[in-house]
């Protein structure tokens, strides 16, 4: 078992505060991860994190620990992208999360072909609609679409994608074609919403001739997938928002069909986020480069 081992699951142990979500992180069993801890610890004669049966946190030399071990693994990376840079053959792992529909449609797509590419560079894609903390969760790469929170992040704008307000013909047979923004929040309409922890309240912005408007909308359905609101929608269950290319194919056959369009939402933002040290990496670099050659001008039309 390697010192270097050793320092990867010490920094992710302090980063996910416990010992078990590391330890799922680094594709090892509990004990092994509690074992390469007892090791630093026994080296260094210090005590890194403190023990209890219901928390585990990180003492003062814990903390002091922590960020020289940071700056050891930040100058391996370093070293081995320079060396990579030079041999032309770029080569590790990168783990990468995306939206569930953008994933599926795009990005999952694309990674045989990148992989085909680059054979000694191995994807780990993680699909989820929910916010993910690109740190905590030890992810080089999130693409989003909408507005990132976090001003830490280096963000990367891909393109602006179209989006729109659609319902099976089903439902306005039964419930009436809107024709004002009113019905959406009066109860006439039933809106499909995305809903995931920590989530805001229900919004949807809206281009009015009067600019602007963001319109709290109601509905007794919601989910934290963006798929599951497209079968319900499919199903005839109400009105949703969505980027037009997860809804492409069902408006090409009819299924859904666009509503209020002289209202629709503002464009959504496709993007890349990482941290700025995982920006500077080779192979990160390349596979942003490529998924957003491949993508772009399909979820921008």
């Amino acid at each position: 078992m390697s010192y270097f081992d050793n320092l990867k699951t010490f920094i992710r142990v302090f980063e996910l505060g416990s010992m078990s979500a590391a330890a799922r992180d680094q594709r090892i069993s509990p004990a092994v991860a509690s074992s390469r801890i007892s090791q630093l610890e026994e080296r260094l004669g210090v005590r890194l994190f403190q023990r209890t049966t219901r928390k585990l946190g990180p003492t003062e030399q814990g903390r002091i620990f922590y960020d020289g071990a940071q700056r050891v693994l930040d100058a391996v990376e370093e070293a081995e992208s320079a060396v990579n840079s030079i041999t032309g053959e770029p080569r590790g792992t990168i783990y990468v999360a995306a939206p569930l529909g953008l994933g599926r449609r795009f990005i999952a797509p694309q990674v045989p072909v990148f992989k085909a590419q680059y054979a000694q560079i191995n994807i780990r894609l993680r699909l989820s609609d929910r916010k993910l903390d690109l740190t905590a969760e030890g992810l080089d790469i999130a693409f989003f679409l909408g507005t990132p929170e976090d001003s830490t992040l280096r963000l990367r704008k891909i393109a602006d994608c179209p989006r729109l307000l659609c319902a099976a013909p089903s439902y306005l047979a039964q419930r009436g074609t809107p024709q004002a923004l009113s019905e959406l929040t009066d109860g006439t309409h039933d809106c499909l919403n995305l809903r995931y922890p920590g989530a805001p309240e229900f919004q949807w912005p809206l281009e009015t001739p009067e600019g602007v408007r963001r319109v709290p909308v109601t509905g007794p359905y919601e989910s934290d997938d963006g798929d599951v609101l497209t079968s319900w929608a499919l199903e005839g269950h109400g009105i949703i928002l969505k980027p037009r290319f997860e809804v492409a194919e069902h408006l090409a056959s009819g299924a859904l069909v666009p509503v209020l369009e002289n209202t629709p939402p503002l464009p959504v933002q496709l993007g890349a986020l990482y941290s700025h040290r995982r920006g500077q990496d080779p192979k990160t670099r390349l596979f942003t480069d490529f998924i957003a050659e491949k993508i772009s001008v399909g979820i921008a039309g």
